[in-house]
């Protein structure tokens, strides 16, 4: 028997990633708790940047065609690569955002309410060490691993080990709050239930489309002529699963109530990381296994695609909270990036993967403002009307929140304009002219409430007892750089256009 080979070195960036999760696991059981906090963050930190490192020595010692590993299970290709480098990016800024801290001394949103007695119970506990939930690391870094996994698997058995892995942390860390502890542990149920539930169609879909190609292959798949009903069901079960994780509609009703749930970092990372690694998968599966069926899935995608961006937009109006408002932006931005997919051809993989890598940084800074916005009892304020003269109180926050907002509603010259005119023009492209009119509708009936935000912060007079901005140091490097990013894309949007470009095409 010969065993089956291992390519170590094109796996790297992974089994970094995994290595360092392993080792933070042994320091939350064997270090003292006053070293958890940085040793953790050194470890997710350099990581981190060493897997990315790894990422982009394989980036330019990479032919265009790409490679296969661990007997076809991996894709290391261009777009693999570069939808590891964005998870590992977006993935460094959230740690960021993850270890901030606040002036009690604890890490925000991962510490206890302390009491308003002096001298209690909870507020020695909110002052010590050991009420601070740096476990949190680790498991973030297993998710990551899952993504990284779930974003560049060539066969459908990788795929649902990536989805597992990812999906398994993201469910604890959803529960970590240790402010509004019962809003969060009923978010980490609620997406618990539904995430298993969507799994179970996942797996009921690769074992019809194993039934129909006898192989668990992408490119096996493609070139299988089995059961013709048997493929259809088994592509429609699959991307139950798949339209659950980028939050499509009518797949979306676990994302406005985990959003505003978790603490507000676990939800910037789940809004921006696995939006882009489900999306990943997603683009894989329909590329590369389906495109000999696409007669059959376009017209379903393309509904899903209409009904998710009217769904996000129009609900999104009616909203006073300003996590759930963000929850259906990310709704309905799920329905334009859809439009990339439907395009079927290099442009709308490129398109798609720029959209991606823009939204992720816009996505991570808006939470990231949210999470800073406090009312005087140090709880996130969430009340959309509270937000009122906040950009004139503090200027800072409230322009780079607009800018944020702006980027949402596609203005020109932010990210947002770029990425909706690279899946729009794609789409036409493609022979889907009706999902760029939609498109151009909905986003005209977006920037609506994006402008709304802008105007109650600028020019509303504030409430009494109005919140206050506690930014850290980790938070406003966080803030700045994905402002920066959002410029940046919107005004020179040409070096990464002619990156995704060049990541263009899948292995075959």
């Amino acid at each position: 028997m010969t065993p089956p080979s291992v390519e170590y070195g094109l796996l790297s960036p992974m089994l970094i990633v995994l290595g360092i999760a392993v080792v933070g696991v042994l320091v939350e059981a064997f270090a003292p708790r006053a070293a958890r906090y940085p040793s953790q963050m050194v470890l997710a930190i350099g990581g981190q940047i060493g897997a990315l490192a790894a990422v982009t020595t394989q980036w330019l010692q990479l032919n265009s065609s790409g490679r296969v590993a661990v007997v076809g299970a991996v894709a290391v290709d261009r777009p693999a690569l570069f939808l590891q480098g964005t998870l590992l990016l977006i993935g460094l800024l959230a740690t960021l955002l993850i270890g901030q801290r606040i002036p009690s001394g604890g890490l925000a949103a991962f510490t206890p309410q302390a009491s308003s007695v002096p001298g209690s119970v909870a507020e020695k506990d909110a002052d010590s060490a050991g009420a601070v939930q740096t476990e949190v690391f680790p498991l973030a870094m297993f998710a990551l691993a899952g993504m990284m996994l779930f974003g560049v698997a060539d066969d459908l058995l990788a795929l649902f080990v990536g989805l597992e892995v990812l999906s398994l942390p993201l469910y604890l860390m959803c529960a970590l709050a240790r402010r509004r502890r019962l809003m969060s542990q009923e978010a980490s149920l609620k997406y618990f239930l539904l995430g298993a539930f969507s799994s179970a169609f996942f797996l009921y879909g690769i074992a019809l489309l194993y039934g129909y190609a006898g192989t668990l292959s992408l490119t096996g798949i493609a070139s299988a002529s089995g059961s013709h009903a048997m493929a259809l069901v088994g592509i429609a079960l699959l991307s139950v699963g798949l339209l659950f994780k980028v939050g499509a509609a009518p797949f979306h009703s676990w994302v406005p109530d985990v959003y505003q749930g978790a603490p507000t970092p676990i939800t910037a990372y789940m809004a921006a990381a696995t939006k882009i690694a489900a999306f990943g998968a997603l683009l894989r599966v329909f590329y590369v296994a389906l495109p000999a069926l696409a007669t059959d899935w376009r017209p379903v995608l393309s509904a899903v695609s209409v009904l998710t961006m009217a769904v996000g937009t129009l609900i999104a109006i009616a909203q006073n909270e300003v996590k759930r408002m963000l929850a259906y932006s990310s709704v309905a931005h799920t329905g334009f990036i859809l439009t990339g997919v439907v395009a079927l051809n290099s442009a709308g993989l490129s398109g798609s993967l720029f959209y991606l890598f823009a939204y992720g940084f816009s996505t991570l800074g808006a939470f990231a403002v949210v999470s800073v916005v406090r009312e005087s009892a140090g709880d996130e304020e969430n009340d959309l009307r509270r937000w009122a003269g906040l950009g004139r109180r503090y200027p800072f926050i409230g322009v780079v929140f607009a800018l944020f907002l702006l980027a949402f509603a596609g203005i020109p010259l932010t990210s947002g304009f770029v990425s909706k005119f690279a899946v729009f023009k794609a789409a036409a492209v493609g022979g889907a002219p009706e999902l760029v009119v939609i498109g151009v509708i909905a986003s005209a009936v977006a920037a609506y409430f994006y402008v709304r935000v802008i105007v109650l912060m600028f020019f509303t007079e504030a409430p009494e007892d109005a919140p206050v901005v506690q930014v850290g140091a980790l938070s406003r490097a966080m803030i700045v750089l994905t402002a920066v990013v959002t410029l940046l894309l919107g005004a020179v949007p040409q070096p990464l256009l002619n990156l995704v470009d060049s990541a263009g095409q899948f292995v075959r």
